[in-house]
């Protein structure tokens, strides 16, 4: 518990630290964002704000990560394989960001070009974890086990956790705000169960979140891009698949599921009907196109996490006490 707080509390600083650096480079390199044309009108202002902030996120919770794990001597392999899916997942958002760089534009790496190298990277903690034979689900007493089929799952899980993240980071502070709240229910989870190695880097992501979010928030001196999200994303998902709590994500990641269910019904009712049924998707530009403030909609999505989170660590507790 204590040096989760500890990789918590160094990795917040760390993201502060390298931060103000990383900022003052992307100005000088003028490698801001590019705004898409169909976002609301509010975001035009938006444009040319530095991104890529997740290269020092990511930094601050890996570096913050290994020094804790050493401290804790829970340096394990699920640990460093992780890691190193925390890495290759931030490295596959860099290249999109890089090439909307290139291109001058927010297109970026094709939906499938991106979608392979997610699938290809989660295949690393995938196969690890069918190979130790935890292919089986479990909520409380129900146990389900996936068998030869579980590769499958746990892809889709990475892969559409990873996306939905990346589709939920479209505020100033919105999907930083949410992370902090999934990733504290995650470590304290991974608490009671005595993973103390992925509490750990949990917590190690959980403060470098919050290091951002002093630079994210409204409005925005910087944006974590792809590179950010999807990173983000893929550790959660990866975090699930290594501590088996993969059902648990449904609460505790409500918010990033219900963007992605607003994208899916928007597209499919259009391409049905002709008709959409939000003022646009992801849902939470629906809410800003209906006049609420930016502000307003990351408390209330927040907040929204934090209820159900709160309820699955209680929920969590009593089935395992």
């Amino acid at each position: 518990m204590i040096l989760a707080i500890v990789a918590a509390l160094v990795a917040f600083v760390l993201a502060l630290l390298f931060g103000v650096p990383y900022i003052e480079f992307l100005k000088k390199k003028m490698l801001g964002q590019y705004i898409r044309e169909e976002a609301p009108e509010s975001h035009a202002k938006k444009g040319g704000t530095p991104t890529t902030g997740g290269v020092f996120l990511v930094t601050a919770a890996v570096v913050s990560a290994v020094v804790s794990l050493f401290m804790a001597e829970k340096a394990s392999t699920s640990a460093f394989l992780l890691l190193i899916t925390f890495i290759f997942f931030m490295f596959a958002g860099f290249q999109d960001d890089a090439q909307k760089f290139a291109h001058h534009d927010n297109k970026g790496l094709s939906a499938r070009g991106k979608l392979l190298l997610q699938i290809a990277i989660a295949c690393l903690p995938v196969m690890y974890v069918t190979i130790s034979g935890r292919t089986f689900l479990t909520f409380g007493e129900f146990t389900l086990n996936l068998g030869y089929l579980y590769p499958i799952f746990g892809i889709f899980l990475i892969t559409g956790v990873s996306n939905a993240v990346n589709l939920t980071d479209g505020l100033d502070g919105l999907a930083a705000s949410n992370m902090i709240i999934s990733l504290a229910a995650l470590t304290l989870i991974n608490l009671i169960m005595g993973n103390v190695d992925i509490a750990i880097i949990c917590a190690a992501v959980m403060g470098a979140c919050l290091g951002f979010l002093y630079f994210n928030r409204n409005p925005a001196k910087v944006f974590m891009g792809d590179t950010g999200s999807l990173a983000l994303g893929g550790v959660l998902g990866t975090i699930a698949v290594m501590g088996k709590f993969e059902l648990w994500l449904i609460p505790i990641g409500i918010i990033y599921l219900i963007e992605t269910l607003s994208v899916m019904l928007q597209v499919t009712s259009f391409k049905l009907t002709g008709k959409r049924i939000f003022k646009m998707s992801p849902i939470h530009h629906h809410f800003e196109l209906s006049g609420w403030k930016e502000t307003t909609i990351v408390k209330v999505f927040s907040f929204v996490t934090f209820l159900f989170s709160s309820l699955a660590v209680g929920l969590f507790w009593y089935l395992n006490k």
